[in-house]
Parts: C-alpha cells; structure tokens; sequence
C-alpha cells in the first residue's frame, strides 16, 4: 500500500510542477519555466523507475489482462 501512496503522491508532485511551468509562461515568474519542466522530467522518470523496481520485487501486479 505504501508504494501506491508514493506513486500516487509522485504523480501529484509532477502535476503541480506543470501547473507552475503553465503560470509562469502565462503571467512570468522569479524562476524560468524550464525549472519547473526539468523537474517534472525527473520525477516522471523517478516514478518510472519506482513502478518498475515494484513490480520486479513483487509489491504491484501488473494487470494480466487489459480488456
């Protein structure tokens, strides 16, 4: 259960970094907008890297069948 709750909390975290990339390329900000991109580029790959160590020890199941 905790490995969801860190995908789920990770995902979230690179939802708000593309809010932020979007306010400041709309109003400007202090930071330039590449920041907020860069981080949600690596925790994208965090999250990847997290679901993919998960699944080969075993604590998430892929779905055996996707229809």
């Amino acid at each position: 259960m905790f490995i969801k709750i860190l995908i789920t909390a990770l995902v979230l975290f690179v939802v708000v970094n593309m809010v932020l990339a979007l306010r400041v390329m709309l109003k400007g900000g202090e930071k330039p907008m590449t920041h907020y991109l860069a981080r949600r580029l690596m925790i994208s790959a965090l999250v990847l890297f997290v679901v993919l160590l998960a699944m080969s020890l075993g604590y998430i199941q892929p779905n055996p069948r996707p229809y």
